[in-house]
C-alpha cells in the first residue's frame, strides 16, 4: 500500500469514490485551462490539461487516459484558458483544443498544431511614431526619446506600446543599445488574451459545431468563424474581461456574460455592440458559474451570490474561506445541477442555489475543478492542488443530494404551513372595535410609554444620586468602580477594583480622595494617587479603616476620583460599612 493511501480514506465521502490520487503529477493550472473531451471519436474522453509549469517555463499541453498522461506537447507561453470545440461536420467527428495563450490561438487537431490565431493589432499612437522616427534619424538622443515618451504616456488617450513601455523601463546605460536594437523595426501595438469560451453556431446540440468567443486585455470581445477563424462578431466592454460564461447560439441568441477586471459582471447579448445590463458587485468576482437561467458568483469577500439574467440579486451565502476556483456540476440523466466551490481551507463545497448540499475534504487548496464524463464514466469529479496534484473521484450511482443536508437556517418545520383555525364571531368583533376606536387606543398606548419612560428615567438619575452604579459619564475618560470591604472589625480591609472602560485610549493623573465621620472611622492613607490606567484592566487599590466606636453603629464611607488639579470629581461611589463587633485598641 502506498504511503498515501491512508490520507486518500481520511477524506473519503459516502457519495463520492476514490478512483485516484497523485500528489506529485506537477500539474499547475487552474479551471479555465482544463477540459474534458473525447480526443478520437472513439467514446472515452480525455482529461486536457493547459500546464502553466514554472510560470516561465515547462508550459505544456497534457492529455491524460485513465491515470496516465498519454500526451504532451510544449506551450511558447502561459497558457489563460482552453477550450475543446466541433469546427466542421467532417468524419469522423472529433472535436479540436483551442489554447488561449498571449495574443494567439494555438489550435489542436488530433493532438497535432492545426491553426494559429492572431489578434488583430491596435492602433499605435502617431506621435510615438514620429517619436521614434526622430531617433531611427538619430535626431534625438536616447535622454531626449525618454522625456518625451513619458509626456506621450501621461497625456494621450491612446496608450503607448510595449516597446516605449519597455525602454522606460531601462537604466540611462541601457538605452542607448535598446535604440539601435529596435530603431529600425516597426511599431506594433498588441493586446493578449484574457479568456476564452464557445458558442454553438446555429445549433444547441451536444455534438453541433461551435465558435470560439475571446475576451481581450483592451476590453473587446470576438466571436470568431469556426473554419476560416475570422472575426464573425466584436463587442466592447468597459474594462478587460477576466471569468467569461456563454450561452445560446450565435445564429439565434445568445448571452454573454463577462466578469470584469472593476469589479462589476457585464450582459452582453447578440443585438446590441454594448454591455445590455450591468451587476455592480460589493467585491472583485473570482468566481461566474451560469446555473440554469441565474447566474452564481463567488467574490474575494468569502461570499456567494446569485443573480438572475438582468442583474437582479437573488440570495447570498456565507463561506468560511476565500474562493480559490469554482466550476459547474450537471448530471443530464437525472435532471441535477450544482455548484463546486474550491476554498482555501482545503474542501470543496457543493451548492444548489444557498443551500449547502455537500462538503468534500481535500488534503491541498483546490486550485481546478472539472465535473463530466472522462473514460466511460459520467459523474467524474477532477480536481488538481496548489501543490501540483491530481485528484479523481467518481461519484456513486446511489448518491442523493438533499437540499437540506447541510444548510444552516431555520429548520424546516418552520416552514409547514400551520393550520390556522377559521376566524370566530368574538375575533370580527374586536377588530371592528379596533377600528372604530383606532385613535383613543392609540393615545392610551402612548400615555402608558410615556409613563414607563419617565419611571426609567427617574430610576436611573436615583442611582446617579445614591452612586449605586459608579460609572463615569465622561466619554473621553470612561471609568468603572466597585468596592469590596473585609473583615468583622475593627478593622476593615477596603479594596476599590477601578477598570477603564475605553477601547484604546489610556487615562493618567488621576487621584482617589476619601470622605468619612473621623469621630466613628480612621484610615490609615485617605488619598491615593492612581497609576496609569491601560483600557480593559482591572486595577486594585487596597487601605485598612478603623471603626473607633463601641456603639455598634456603621456610617458611609464616601470615595471620590478626581483628575490632578480638578475640584469636580470625575466618579463618585457611597461604601455602606458594616457594623464593628469590637473596638479598635489604642
Amino acid at each position: 500500500m502506498r504511503n498515501w493511501e491512508p490520507l486518500l480514506c481520511s477524506f473519503a465521502s459516502s457519495k463520492w469514490l476514490d478512483a485516484h490520487y497523485d500528489p506529485v503529477a506537477n500539474l499547475y493550472t487552474f479551471s479555465s485551462c482544463i477540459a474534458l473531451s473525447d480526443l478520437h471519436g472513439d467514446g472515452e474522453n480525455k482529461l486536457v490539461v493547459g500546464d502553466l509549469g514554472t510560470g516561465v517555463c515547462n508550459m505544456k499541453l497534457k492529455v491524460y487516459r485513465g491515470t496516465g498522461l498519454l500526451s504532451e506537447s510544449t506551450l511558447l507561453d502561459l497558457p489563460t484558458g482552453l477550450v475543446s470545440f466541433l469546427m466542421d461536420l467532417h468524419e469522423p467527428r472529433t472535436p479540436a483544443i483551442a489554447v488561449a495563450s498571449g495574443p494567439f490561438i494555438y489550435v489542436y487537431k488530433n493532438l497535432r498544431p492545426y491553426f494559429k490565431f492572431t489578434l488583430p493589432s491596435l492602433e499605435v499612437n502617431p506621435l510615438e511614431q514620429d517619436v521614434w522616427s526622430q531617433a531611427k534619424e538619430d535626431m534625438i538622443d536616447p535622454v531626449t526619446l525618454k522625456e518625451m515618451l513619458e509626456g506621450l504616456r501621461d497625456k494621450a488617450e491612446i496608450p503607448l506600446s510595449v516597446r516605449s513601455l519597455r525602454f522606460l523601463m531601462l537604466e540611462p546605460q541601457e538605452m542607448e543599445n535598446f535604440v539601435l536594437l529596435h530603431k529600425e523595426q516597426p511599431i506594433r501595438r498588441q493586446t493578449v488574451i484574457t479568456c476564452i469560451g464557445m458558442l454553438k453556431k446555429n445549433m444547441a446540440d451536444e455534438d453541433a459545431v461551435s465558435c470560439l468567443v475571446i475576451g481581450t486585455e483592451n476590453g473587446d470581445v470576438y466571436i470568431l468563424d469556426p473554419e476560416a477563424f475570422t472575426i464573425l462578431y466584436k463587442m466592447s466592454l468597459p474594462s478587460s474581461p477576466t471569468l467569461m460564461d456563454v450561452t445560446g447560439q450565435f445564429d439565434v441568441e445568445f448571452r454573454i456574460t463577462v466578469a470584469c477586471r472593476n469589479g462589476n459582471i457585464y450582459i452582453l447579448r447578440r443585438d446590441s455592440p454594448k454591455p445590455k445590463y450591468c451587476i455592480e458587485l460589493s467585491s472583485h468576482p473570482v468566481g461566474l458559474v451560469r446555473m440554469g437561467k441565474n447566474v452564481v458568483v463567488g467574490c474575494t469577500h468569502e461570499t456567494l451570490h446569485g443573480y438572475t439574467q438582468k442583474g437582479k440579486k437573488l440570495w447570498t451565502a456565507y463561506l468560511p474561506a476565500p474562493v480559490t476556483t469554482m466550476a459547474l456540476m450537471e448530471l443530464p440523466t437525472r435532471g441535477f445541477q450544482a455548484v463546486l466551490v474550491g476554498l482555501a481551507n482545503c474542501e470543496v463545497h457543493m451548492y444548489r442555489d444557498k443551500n449547502l448540499i455537500s462538503t468534500i475534504k481535500t488534503p491541498d487548496v483546490v486550485t481546478s475543478i472539472c465535473f463530466g464524463r472522462y473514460g466511460r464514466e459520467d459523474g467524474t469529479l477532477i480536481m488538481t492542488t496548489k501543490g501540483g496534484g491530481l485528484i479523481v473521484k467518481i461519484l456513486k450511482r446511489t448518491a442523493v443530494f438533499d437540499d437540506r443536508d447541510s444548510a444552516t437556517g431555520p429548520p424546516i418545520a418552520q416552514s409547514i404551513r400551520l393550520n390556522v383555525p377559521k376566524k370566530t364571531k368574538l375575533y370580527v368583533d374586536q377588530t371592528l372595535r379596533e377600528r372604530e376606536n383606532a385613535v383613543a387606543m392609540h393615545r392610551a398606548f402612548q400615555m402608558d410609554l410615556s409613563r414607563l419612560r419617565l419611571a426609567a428615567a427617574r430610576a436611573y438619575v436615583k442611582a446617579l444620586e445614591s452612586s449605586l452604579t459608579p460609572m463615569s459619564a465622561s466619554l473621553t475618560e470612561p471609568l468603572k468602580m466597585n468596592a469590596v470591604v473585609q473583615g468583622l472589625g475593627p478593622s476593615f480591609k477596603l479594596t476599590l477594583n477601578i477598570q477603564n472602560t475605553a477601547a484604546c485610549r489610556p487615562v493618567m493623573n488621576l487621584a482617589i480622595s476619601f470622605l468619612y465621620d473621623e469621630n466613628l472611622y480612621s484610615m490609615r492613607t485617605a488619598f491615593f494617587k492612581i497609576p496609569l490606567l491601560v483600557p480593559g484592566l482591572n486595577y486594585p487599590i487596597d487601605t485598612f479603616v478603623e471603626c473607633l466606636s463601641d456603639k455598634g453603629i456603621s456610617d458611609i464611607i464616601k470615595v471620590f476620583v478626581l483628575r490632578e488639579g480638578k475640584s469636580a470629581p470625575l466618579l463618585t461611589a457611597h461604601i455602606n460599612m458594616p457594623v464593628s463587633e469590637g473596638l479598635a485598641l489604642n
